[in-house]
């Protein structure tokens, strides 16, 4: 075995026993491999939208991936045959840090330099490339001029850098297509996912149950960074969700009003439950919104959208038409019907209101119609605490004076103000039965004093 294919192996064995199989691969055919490398930010490093007040706080940037073939004279004479791709580097850039690593080859000629290019990639790259916080990205998508398709804004750009600094494209710099030419989201989902790795290798303590677990079992709230078991936080979740408080799925610290998001609860509960909580998650955000309504058939309840200054909705699933106010069906210019189950709770909503809620209900209803439903509503009251219905007719009766022996106005017939029972035979002698509840009670007297019949 020659020196070189010596040195090579020895290289490649360091690096897989340094890095795990996410940072370093190696190529099991041949003398080469791939590697992976994640820039070191700065705390507090920030993304902004070119044109825009967007601005996003990240921990990570998308990976630079460095492919490479070892060459037989390698390290002696050769360096090794590489590629550099990324996402979010411009061209231009990326062949700026190939020149770098040809640099590095070149201090370096005659010993192994791969471990040298992967910490320069790792931590030293972004200065190197002039990149500090905040980073400025152009958010970017194709528009097509006749079947060709414009320059985007960053070409453009990495020519005139190009141009200005007299430099050819490095073809070793491969740039990574961006799906629809969009680099945000991309950047947002790697930066999440790679948090997620960070946290899952973590141990918490969950100030539930006070049990310490990994964070890959464990839920964090997003606004907040509290921090709670999956155990705790499923059976929190299924309670809240059954018993249909799902505005409630917020953080248990006390006073935090930190809320869990939905791809949150997804993970946690089961199909049904989640359908349930979507469900009633919709149905309470259209209950907020002013212009919905519901369609008011019970077997059919669909959401309907209000058209401005118009009191009729017509329901999208069974085409009704009603009104608004009332939720009866549509009639025009008349005025809404008051319905009379709910007399007492309209009465009641309009003794209790403002002024100004008095004037719209009497203009939903009618003011001659509020009025009436008043002054019947307090006949019927004083009805209900002054007068008996005849157990013949069920004419109502008042009792001015005089004894408890009554007669019906309407029937003629005689019936016990006391009892309400029906006394169609000698109507004294329910009064002296010593087994009537009424014995003694012809008169509205106490019981102390003598009364006697004959």
């Amino acid at each position: 075995m020659s020196e070189d294919v010596e040195s090579q192996q020895h290289e490649l064995l360091a690096l897989t026993s340094i890095y795990d199989d996410d940072e370093f691969h190696r190529d099991g055919l041949a003398q080469g491999g791939e590697m992976h490398i994640c820039s070191e930010l700065p705390p507090d490093f920030k993304i902004v939208v070119k044109g825009t007040e967007s601005e996003y706080n990240i921990s990570f940037l998308p990976l630079l991936t460095l492919n490479f073939q070892l060459p037989p004279e390698y390290p002696s004479f050769s360096s090794p045959r590489f590629t550099l791709s990324t996402t979010w580097l411009t061209r231009a850039q990326m062949s700026s840090l190939c020149r770098r690593l040809d640099e590095l080859w070149e201090e370096n000629q005659g010993s192994v330099v791969l471990f040298t290019w992967f910490q320069f990639l790792k931590e030293e790259a972004l200065d190197f490339l002039g990149i500090q916080s905040p980073l400025e990205i152009v958010r970017e998508s194709k528009v097509s001029v006749q079947g060709s398709s414009k320059s985007s804004e960053k070409e453009v750009v990495e020519e005139k850098l190009l141009r200005n600094l007299s430099l050819q494209p490095d073809s070793r710099a491969v740039p990574t297509v961006v799906p629809h030419g969009d680099i945000l989201p991309q950047l947002l989902d790697f930066d999440e996912a790679q948090r997620q790795n960070v946290f899952d290798g973590k141990v918490f303590c969950c100030t539930i149950c006070f049990t310490e677990k990994l964070g890959s079992v464990c839920l964090c709230f997003k606004e907040c960074q509290h921090v709670f078991c999956k155990a705790c936080m499923t059976e929190y979740f299924q309670i809240q969700i059954q018993d249909g408080n799902v505005q409630c799925l917020s953080c248990p610290t006390p006073k935090c009003s930190s809320v869990a998001t939905p791809l949150q609860v997804k993970q946690l509960v089961d199909e049904e439950l989640f359908a349930r909580y979507e469900r009633l998650l919709l149905q309470s955000s259209l209950d907020q919104m002013e212009d919905v309504v519901y369609c008011p058939r019970k077997f059919c309840a669909t959401a309907v959208l209000m058209e401005p200054d118009r009191v009729m909705a017509i329901c999208s699933n069974c085409c009704y038409a009603f009104c608004v106010r009332c939720k009866l069906a549509y009639h025009a210019m008349a005025r809404c019907r008051i319905p009379a189950d709910q007399l007492c709770e309209l009465k009641d909503e309009y003794l209790s209101t403002s002024e100004e809620g008095k004037k719209l209900l009497e203009k939903r209803f009618g003011k001659r119609a509020i009025q009436k439903m008043l002054e019947d509503s307090l006949s019927a009251d004083w009805v209900d605490e002054n007068c008996k219905p005849c157990p013949y007719c069920g004419v109502n009766i008042q009792k001015q004076e005089g004894c408890n022996k009554m007669t019906c106005t309407s029937c003629r017939k005689y019936f016990c103000w006391l009892c309400l029972l029906p006394i169609p035979k000698n109507p004294y002698g329910h009064f002296s039965n010593p087994n009537s509840n009424c014995y003694n009670r012809l008169f509205p007297v106490d019981l102390d004093e003598d009364v006697f019949f004959d």
